[in-house]
């Protein structure tokens, strides 16, 4: 059975920093870390970044110049290092994958904290 195994989360204070970690407990035959959404109280779920298997990322304007999405193909996890956070940051931030033997479908972590106080 695959999973996402999501770390990092935490209480930050407002222009620190902190690094996600998400690791596929599968190989990378059958699912793929793709990147971050996250979800605050009384909000749709967004998009935070994404990389792609050749490195190819996409940002949230409200993220971009403050993060960066990295993946490591050999420990199948993909690290999202944020810094210059802000309270509006705060949020449950989900991890996604996709399976590769399922093509259209992907995978959600649980979902890991994050607040950033002012």
């Amino acid at each position: 059975q695959v999973q996402l195994v999501e770390s990092g989360g935490g209480l930050v204070q407002a222009g620190g920093s902190l690094r996600l970690s998400c690791a596929a407990s599968g190989s990378s035959y059958s699912i793929i870390p793709r990147g971050w959404y996250r979800q605050a109280p009384g909000k749709q779920r967004e998009l935070v970044a994404v990389i792609d298997s050749r490195g190819s990322t996409n940002y949230a304007d409200s993220v971009k110049g403050r993060s960066t999405i990295s993946r490591d193909n050999v420990s199948n996890t993909v690290y999202l290092q944020m810094s210059s956070l802000k309270p509006e940051d705060t949020a449950v931030y989900y991890c996604t994958a996709d399976l590769p033997l399922y093509p259209g479908h992907n995978s959600w972590g649980q979902g890991i904290q994050v607040t950033v106080s002012s």
